[in-house]
């Protein structure tokens, strides 16, 4: 397969009036379109004004022993272009409303599907047609200690956490859409609880998470009664052996980084 080449064919069809959906086989390989996508897709309607009608999906995450070259979290590639809308659903429903709306949008989407997610989280969805509106969080759960912010897999993560630890009393905010954030959610939590943890499967260091607490710093810093947080994946590569892959996973990790976040 050639990537560049499908993402190149996809704009050449929208050029033409159609509506494109594409698949990398793995987020992993978009690196082989890269070029069409940064320098193609986003900018075609700075140069001329023409959409790039397209959605990229692309099956991505760990957590199924794929190893370092099928299992990477490379969300944060594309958050920082400009251009793109980048969606991340956590839920069946979610993902079907959240598709009909990157088709129904004139512009660029980048389209994240969980492979882990794909067996192993199911819900009843509606036979009729519906969309999910982009750039708009989910307040999954109501709390007063702390907010929890996260997507995709940690979305999971955090609902398992929460169950097991009733004591815990935590806003939950499902992001959806990582561009455009969905930062009026995010504020109004964070002034409600004043301490958040920002949750996610992308490693550490230059992840979206970096972002959001850059900017809860900014706006809203007199709200907050402790320094914002992160729970991410170890900055290495993605491990094959299942019990190297967990350590390097931060799932474990959060409940005792949110116990003592509350605890500050």
């Amino acid at each position: 397969m050639c990537e560049s080449a499908i993402v190149g064919a996809s704009l050449g069809l929208s050029i033409k009036g159609y509506k494109a959906v594409m698949e990398m086989q793995f987020a992993d390989f978009v690196t082989c379109g890269f070029n069409q996508i940064i320098n193609n897709l986003t900018k075609i309607n700075y140069r001329w004004g023409q959409n790039a009608d397209v959605v990229v999906r692309m099956p991505t995450g760990a957590g199924v022993n794929a190893g370092p070259f099928h299992s990477q979290s490379n969300e944060a590639w594309f958050f920082h272009t400009p251009g793109l809308k980048v969606v991340y659903p956590a839920f069946p429903g979610d993902a079907k409303g959240l598709l009909a709306a990157a088709i129904n949008d004139p512009n660029p989407v980048m389209f994240f599907e969980h492979k882990a997610l794909y067996r192993s989280v199911g819900e009843l969805v509606y036979d009729d047609y519906y969309t999910v509106e982009i750039g708009k969080a989910n307040v999954l759960r109501q709390g007063t200690d702390a907010t929890i912010i996260t997507y995709g897999f940690g979305v999971h993560w955090a609902l398992k956490t929460l169950d097991e630890n009733p004591n815990i009393s935590a806003d939950l905010i499902d992001l959806r859409t990582l561009l455009p954030l969905d930062y009026d959610t995010i504020y109004a939590s964070v002034k409600k609880t004043g301490k958040v943890i920002v949750l996610h499967e992308d490693t550490l260091t230059g992840g979206i998470g970096a972002e959001i607490a850059a900017r809860i710093a900014e706006h809203c810093f007199e709200h907050l009664d402790a320094p914002v947080m992160r729970c991410a994946s170890l900055d290495t590569a993605v491990p094959f052996a299942s019990e190297l892959e967990w350590n390097f996973l931060p799932r474990d990790r959060f409940k005792a980084d949110l116990e003592r976040l509350i605890a500050y």
